[in-house]
């Protein structure tokens, strides 16, 4: 049965009038490109990380941030990169962009985060990094990853695409490691449409990356061309076009305000689902430890074709049916065609992820959500599974 009612999008924004009326400042203003709301991006997002402002660095996307990390900090041609295959495209692309070598370590079924045992046992004498995601929101185990890069001397470059929020044992993703890089895409906590920030312990790394993220220049624009009068540049090494723009960053100034009112409505939404979803035959993600934070950013559900007597792939056919977005996070990555030919993976080679790539299902889980679009989104997983007429 379809649905009469509006079509719910998966991953909607949330956008008010203040990020309306500072993008319309910016256009007004006549400086689009990056500016002075860049800067104060920067501090603020700096600032809410409990870092100092000349450790953070806006650009264009978390894959330009992981990007410039792995180049800044200076890694060996081909060395090895330790991740997990239970990501998204990217974070693997950034590697093989940076002229480095993917190797995965599966995950913690349960966590569906990398397991720290299998990061061990995948470190050869060609590892110089690892790079942990933070998947859903929930954290890594960065106490015990902490403990094996130093162990082995290795850089650590957290992911934290999902993770603005995200806090372990009282400390906040992204400055545990060397970098820590995050996304403001359309369909994460903060939005800017697309931009990413990179988080680095070591002040001469984000000062690296903040060259290199726009073409190898020592000036940006912003100090060349503002009122304090025309200033040269020099290219002091061949870099890329990353930079985060004042438009983008108008939309992340109002947004990080509202980061932990947003929060909060997500985890309702979260215990909303949890509560009203416990008695079917899915898979729920897995309780929040005390000793940490969750951000709240994907609510993933497991169906199993022998439980839920429907595949994963015709569940959200039937979620489409009824006008609820849903997303898939992820299929590993071994299962895509480009990899398979390039590494000569096979996804049997990570089981935990292969499964949980091939049967989870992400809900919308958005602060612009009302009770009534968290209502129909329950009803529509009951009929989905149930095969009830609505």
């Amino acid at each position: 049965m379809v649905s009469s009612d509006p079509y719910l999008i998966f991953g909607a924004p949330s956008i008010g009038e203040e990020e309306i009326a500072e993008v319309d400042s910016v256009l007004r203003s006549g400086w689009l490109g990056t500016g002075p709301r860049v800067a104060q991006f920067e501090h603020d997002f700096a600032a809410y990380k409990g870092v100092a402002p000349l450790q953070a660095a806006a650009v264009n996307s978390c894959t330009a941030a992981l990007h410039v990390s792995m180049v800044a900090a200076r890694l060996d041609p081909g060395a090895e990169v330790i991740t997990t295959p239970l990501t998204f495209c990217a974070t693997v692309n950034a590697i093989i962009h940076a002229g480095l070598k993917p190797v995965f370590a599966d995950i913690d079924p349960v966590t569906q985060c990398i397991d720290p045992q299998a990061i061990e046992a995948a470190i050869t004498s060609r590892t110089q990094a690892i790079l942990p995601v933070h998947f859903a929101g929930r954290p890594c185990e960065m106490d015990r990853i902490m403990a094996i890069a130093e162990k082995h001397n290795l850089l650590v470059i957290e992911d934290c695409a999902h993770a603005i929020e995200t806090e372990f044992k009282g400390q906040k993703a992204g400055t545990f490691g060397d970098f820590g890089c995050f996304s403001f895409y359309v369909t994460k906590n903060i939005v800017t449409g697309e931009g990413g920030m990179i988080l680095a312990r070591d002040e001469k790394h984000i000062s690296r990356a903040k060259v290199l993220a726009l073409h190898g220049m020592s000036k940006d624009a912003w100090h060349r061309f503002s009122d304090k009068g025309y200033r040269h540049y020099q290219v002091v090494e061949a870099g890329f076009k990353y930079n985060m723009m004042d438009l983008q960053a108008a939309i992340g100034i109002h947004q990080l305000r509202s980061v932990d009112s947003n929060w909060l409505r997500r985890g309702e939404i979260w215990a909303r689902y949890s509560d009203a979803l416990a008695g079917l035959p899915i898979r729920l993600p897995a309780a929040e430890s005390p000793d940490q934070r969750h951000a709240y950013h994907l609510y993933t559900i497991g169906i199993d074709e022998d439980s839920c007597g429907t595949s994963r792939d015709s569940f959200i056919d039937r979620m489409n049916d009824r006008m609820i977005g849903t997303g898939v996070h992820y299929l590993s990555i071994p299962e895509h065609p480009f990899y398979q030919l390039r590494f000569g993976w096979k996804p049997e080679q990570w089981p935990a992820s292969m499964t949980t790539g091939r049967t989870t299902v992400s809900l919308p889980l958005s602060p612009k959500m009302s009770d009534r679009d968290v209502e129909r989104v329950i009803d529509a997983v009951e009929a989905s599974l149930t095969l009830r007429q609505r």
